[in-house]
């Protein structure tokens, strides 16, 4: 089984060198790319302020954090929970350059970024050219958006993974339901990741007739060359 962790953070601001830091962590574990129902979620107080455009993003202010753990209280859990893992993360370089200035700030070993995978950088290489963010892939693969009024790491982490699954190759036949380690049910499909055909029945004798009369029908069909 190969175990990966798909997480998200919200922050104060853009730029964790000019002091900002982050105000919301949530992950998921996936197995074998497919999200289980254990997860990892936490608010966290900034220890400094919300500027308002911030608060328009995700819709949290200094209020809402007060009285929250601070992230040097929350940092051996959260490394627990990942462990040695890869990290997905939707423009996954933002996040983790958020959690590791965090980590620094308290003595805690950093990510190493070669854990790293952006689903935002693979979605540009699927898409190239076309609006590659959260909500433009959830609409291109038909995934519903109507809780998302903000952005919430928890939420987006959701609806990260069933974009995850599809950028993954996509879901297949065969879905099913399996338990993972007494942690719930968990989906689980038949993956097909190199794209090759499914072998199909055989065609009726009526259709082959109809085959056949239709390539007669045609001038130098290319079937009988």
């Amino acid at each position: 089984m190969k175990r990966s962790i798909l997480f998200d953070t919200e922050t104060t601001g853009l730029d964790p060198a000019t002091g900002d830091r982050v105000i919301e962590v949530a992950a998921i574990e996936l197995i074998d790319d497919l999200p289980t129902e254990t997860t990892f979620h936490v608010m966290i107080d900034p220890e400094r302020d919300i500027p308002a455009e911030a608060t328009r993003v995700h819709g949290f202010t200094i209020e809402d954090l007060q009285g929250k753990p601070k992230f040097a209280e929350i940092a051996d859990d959260f490394l627990t929970f990942i462990g040695e893992d890869e990290m997905i993360a939707h423009n996954a370089r933002f996040d983790f350059n958020f959690v590791n200035a965090e980590l620094r700030a308290c003595g805690k070993p950093e990510l190493a970024m070669s854990r790293m995978v952006d689903t935002l950088e693979m979605a540009k290489k699927r898409f190239p050219g076309l609006p590659n963010s959260l909500d433009a892939l959830c609409r291109r693969y038909s995934i519903d958006l109507s809780a998302r009024t903000t952005h919430n790491a928890l939420l987006d982490c959701k609806l990260l993974a069933e974009v995850y699954v599809e950028l993954m190759g996509g879901r297949q036949r065969g879905l099913g339901l399996t338990h993972q380690g007494g942690k719930g049910m968990t989906a689980v499909y038949e993956r097909n990741p190199d794209r090759r055909p499914r072998v199909m029945a055989p065609p009726s004798e009526a259709e082959v007739a109809a085959h056949t009369a239709f390539v007669e029908s045609l001038k130098e069909p290319i079937w009988l060359q």
